[in-house]
C-alpha cells in the first residue's frame, strides 16, 4: 500500500499540482483503498497544526511583508550600497549583503528572492550587469535566509522533533555567515573578471546617515534574537513583537505604510499563512501514514545497512536532500523527510542540532540547483531571462554553496559552538 501512496504523490508532482494537493490526494487514495474512516483526515491535520510555536509562522510572514511595504527593506538595501557600492561589482555585493540582513526577518528563501530581487535585479541591469548574473546572484544569496536566524524553516524543524528553537537559531548563525561571505567572494571575483561597474564611494557622513535610517530595521533582528535566546519571550511572542515593531516603524518612522497598504499586506499574509498551515496539516497526515507503514524504519535500515559510518551516512543524506530540494518546496520536504532522517542520524550518534543545520543547508541549495530550483525560476521571471541562462550563471555560486555544505558537515563546531557557548 505504501507504493500507492508514494506513486500517487509522484504522479501529482509530475502533473505540477501544488504540493499540499499532492499530499492530500495521495493520502486520500491510500485511506480509501485501505478502508480507513475518513475522519482520520481532519483529526491528523488538526493535530499537526495544533502546536503553539507554529503560531509564530504567520507572525514572521506578516513581519517580513510589513518590512517590504513599510520601507525597512529598502533602507537595508540603501545601507548596503553605501557600505560596499564603491567596490568593483558593488551593487552585486550589496545584493548579497542585503539578503544576509533581510534574511533575519523573512526567514524564507523564496520571499527573499522576490522582495530583494524586485529591487536589485532591475537596478543591476540598469547599471550594466548581465541579466543572467543579476538573477543568479539574487537566487544564490536568498539561500542564506533560512540559515541566518530567525528562520521559519528552523521553527518547523524544531516543532517536528522537539529541538530547542533557540539552539537552532544560534546553530545557524555561523554557517549562514560563512555561506553569505563565500557568495560575496564569488561575486567579487566574477565582477572583477567581467569589469562590472562600481558606484561612487560614499563618505562617512553618508554612511552614518544611512546607518541611522537603517538602524530601526536592524534593531528588529537584535530584539527578536536577544529575546528568544535570552529567554525573555517565546518564538511565538517574538513574532508578534516583530509585527508590532514593523507596523510602528513603517507607519510612524518611515511613513510609507498607509492604512490601505497595511490592509493589503495583512490579506496577503493571511493567504500565505493559510496555505502553509494546510500544507503542514496534510504533511502530518502523510507522516502518520508513513509511520503506520513503517517506512522510517525501512529507510533507516537501508541506509544503516549500507554503512554505519557517520560521514558516509551524512553523504547519502546530503545527496538525497539536495535531490529532493530541487523539485520540492523546503517546508514540505522538511515536514516529510526531516523526522525520518533525523532518526537515521541519531542512530550513528550525529548531534540533532548539527544535523538540522545540515538538512536546512541541503534544502536551500536545492532551491538553486538546476533544472527545477524554485528560486531560479523566481529570479528568472523578475529578470526576464531564460532558466537555462540563470542556471549557467549560477553554477559558480552552486559550487561554493556545496563547499560550505561540506565544511559544515565535516566540522560540527561550526554549528554547535554558539549553542554550547550560550545555552548549555
Amino acid at each position: 500500500m505504501i507504493l500507492l501512496l508514494l506513486g500517487t504523490f509522484t504522479v501529482c508532482i509530475l502533473l505540477r499540482f501544488p504540493i499540499a494537493f499532492c499530499l492530500g490526494l495521495s493520502c486520500l487514495a491510500y485511506l480509501l483503498v485501505e478502508g480507513t474512516p475518513l475522519i482520520v483526515i481532519p483529526m491528523k491535520m488538526y493535530s499537526g497544526i495544533d502546536v503553539f510555536v507554529l503560531l509564530s509562522i504567520p507572525g514572521f510572514i506578516l513581519a517580513g511583508n510589513l518590512m517590504n511595504h513599510g520601507g525597512l527593506t529598502q533602507h537595508i538595501i540603501t545601507f548596503c550600497n553605501h557600505l560596499v557600492g564603491h567596490v568593483r561589482g558593488g551593487l552585486a555585493l550589496a545584493n548579497v549583503a542585503a539578503s544576509m540582513l533581510f534574511a533575519g526577518i523573512s526567514g524564507t528563501a523564496i520571499s527573499d528572492t522576490a522582495s530583494i530581487g524586485s529591487v536589485m535585479i532591475p537596478a543591476m541591469k540598469r547599471e550594466g550587469y548581465d541579466a543572467d548574473f543579476a538573477c543568479a546572484v539574487t537566487a544564490a544569496s536568498s539561500t542564506v535566509g533560512p540559515i541566518i536566524p530567525p528562520s521559519v524553516s528552523m521553527i518547523i524543524a524544531a516543532t517536528l522533533t522537539g529541538l530547542s528553537v533557540g539552539k537552532l537559531f544560534l546553530a545557524g548563525a555561523l554557517p549562514g555567515l560563512l555561506l553569505g561571505l563565500s557568495l560575496m567572494g564569488v561575486t567579487y571575483y566574477i565582477s572583477r573578471k567581467r569589469n562590472y561597474p562600481k558606484l561612487e564611494r560614499s563618505n562617512l557622513r553618508q554612511i552614518g546617515r544611512s546607518f541611522v535610517d537603517t538602524f530601526w530595521s536592524l534593531l528588529m533582528t537584535v530584539i527578536i534574537l536577544y529575546g528568544i535566546i535570552g529567554g525573555l519571550f517565546t518564538p511565538t511572542e517574538a513574532s508578534i513583537i516583530a509585527v508590532l515593531y514593523a507596523l510602528i516603524i513603517g507607519v510612524f518612522v518611515y511613513r510609507k505604510l498607509s492604512l490601505r497598504r497595511a490592509m493589503v499586506v495583512f490579506l496577503d499574509s493571511m493567504k500565505t499563512s493559510a496555505a502553509l498551515m494546510v500544507l503542514i496539516g496534510f504533511a502530518n497526515l502523510f507522516g502518520y501514514i508513513l509511520i503506520t507503514e513503517q517506512l522510517p524504519q525501512l529507510v533507516s535500515g537501508q541506509i544503516l545497512g549500507f554503512s554505519s559510518n557517520p560521514y558516509v551516512v551524512l553523504l547519502l543524506i546530503n545527496l538525497l536532500l539536495i535531490f529532493v530540494g530541487t523539485f520540492m518546496e523546503t517546508i514540505a520536504a522538511l515536514l516529510i523527510l526531516f523526522p525520518i532522517l533525523l532518526q537515521v542520524a541519531l542512530a550513528v550518534s550525529i548531534d540533532p542540532i548539527h544535523f538540522a543545520v545540515i538538512a536546512l543547508l541541503n534544502l536551500m541549495i536545492g532551491l538553486t540547483t538546476p533544472p527545477l530550483g524554485v528560486c531560479l525560476f523566481v529570479a528568472a521571471g523578475i529578470g526576464k531571462v531564460s532558466i537555462g541562462a540563470v542556471s549557467r550563471a549560477g553554477f559558480p555560486f552552486l559550487l561554493v554553496s556545496l563547499l560550505v555544505l561540506a565544511l559544515v558537515t565535516l566540522i560540527p563546531d561550526l554549528s554547535l559552538w554558539l549553542p554550547r557557548l550560550f545555552m548549555d
